[in-house]
């Protein structure tokens, strides 16, 4: 996939979690085959298992085995991909799932404590590598409670780090946001109506001081996105950052009576959740009991028994139904790819040194049944050509696989 691209000449964002280290690994491989050191790597992993456990689903450890993972990376990248953002928290995910926003800051903040304590936990300064964190969110349709919630969030992200963590470079204060908008609340129904959404949450992210975004396309509820609806994304965040001049201007709506008091109560509610999850235990604690999965779901019901009964109107779902609505064409995806992908697998297996994939494994599974930091074994691994699956089902075996705690 990166032939002909120099790694060292470009960064490359990675939305990858359970898995996230041995594919940081893959591409330090790749980037030492074309002769690049690992020190000269600019990018970013994802690598926020908690929030699978939340919201996504996407995992395969237990929570504790994951946190071991993550905190190995921070330390191998610390000292050999220093340039390396080493994780991406997600409350976007978390706010997809269903939550509120003030539960979108509080869970994600809550996930992020623990990670920086297993950081530090295996001997990491906070100034080392805080600078490093960057953050997702997402951005929702009531535009003036979005721009009070990324305010809110910053203040209290600089607070935890300064405070809780004694940070003192200024660069690990600061909560560096990518935005998404949001991509549950866009239609089946009337999709053209999305492309007004889509303006709006993107706009409200711009006036919260988001640091750069992705915007979804109009036709995301339906399918993949056509380069026809991407494109039109894409202008979208043009236009509001070339036409409007809101990017002009940091924090345009502080002073507003709405704004500030929104701020302060939205603070307030996340602190209060955080300090709820702390006596718990901490958020693998809380993830672990099921409490912050059934928090999330309780919300998203909440939401939706609101549509439902037309106490929350959704134009063009539960009112303002009628009127002609035009065709919208939807990507078909070639089923084959799944094939061509396998057969290269096979492939790859029948060529390999198959004596050095086993070895190569067998180290992956002893350090994991020990204490010592498993990406330098995983790396050996990738570069003896073992596959993401065969490294994964290693670790499982001597980790095990996450149960989901019963919710109802």
């Amino acid at each position: 996939m990166f032939k002909g691209i120099p790694l060292d000449k470009v960064s490359t964002s990675m939305t990858i979690n359970a898995p996230a280290s041995v594919i940081l690994a893959m591409y330090q491989a790749v980037a030492e085959k074309q002769g690049v050191e690992s020190t000269l790597l600019r990018g970013t992993i994802q690598n926020d298992v908690l929030k699978e456990y939340l919201a996504r689903g996407t995992y395969i450890f237990p929570p504790r085995p994951s946190m071991r993972l993550t905190a190995d990376t921070f330390a191998y990248c610390k000292d050999y991909i220093p340039k390396w953002n080493t994780i991406s928290l997600g409350g976007y995910h978390i706010r997809e799932a269903g939550a509120t926003q003030t539960q979108e800051i509080a869970f994600a903040f809550a996930n992020a404590i623990a990670y920086i304590q297993s950081a530090i936990d295996v001997g990491l300064d906070i100034d080392d590598f805080a600078g490093r964190i960057s953050w997702i969110f997402t951005a929702g349709i009531n535009v003036l409670e979005e721009v009070a919630k990324f305010r809110a969030a910053r203040r209290l992200w600089a607070r935890i780090l300064k405070e809780r963590f004694g940070a003192k470079k200024p660069s690990s204060w600061q909560l560096r946001v990518h935005t998404h908008t949001s991509g549950s609340i866009l239609t089946a129904q009337q999709p053209i109506n999305n492309v007004v959404r889509v303006a709006l949450q993107a706009f409200g992210a711009v006036l919260g001081g988001t640091n750069s975004m992705a915007t979804c396309a109009y036709d995301e509820a339906l399918s993949i996105p056509t380069e026809e609806s991407a494109t039109l994304a894409l202008r979208t965040q043009q236009i509001i950052a070339y036409e409007t001049g809101a990017s002009e201007v940091i924090d345009p709506l502080a002073g507003s009576y709405y704004i500030e008091a929104m701020t302060d109560k939205i603070e307030k509610e996340a602190e209060e959740i955080i300090e709820g999850i702390e006596k718990m235990g901490g958020a693998v604690a809380a993830i672990e009991n099921g409490w912050v999965q059934k928090e999330i779901l309780k919300s998203a019901c909440d939401y939706q028994n609101s549509v439902e009964s037309g106490e929350k109107t959704v134009v063009g779902v539960n009112k303002f139904t009628g009127g002609n609505v035009s065709d919208v064409n939807i990507t078909m995806v070639d089923p084959s790819v799944a094939e061509i992908q396998a057969a290269k697998i096979a492939d790859l297996k029948k060529r390999r040194d198959n004596e050095a994939v086993k070895k190569a494994l067998d180290g992956v599974r002893k350090a994991a049944e020990g204490t010592e930091n498993l990406y330098p074994y995983i790396l050996t691994a990738v570069k003896a050509y073992a596959t993401l699956g065969e490294i994964c089902d290693t670790m499982r075996e001597v980790f095990g696989e996450y149960e989901p705690a019963k919710l109802i």
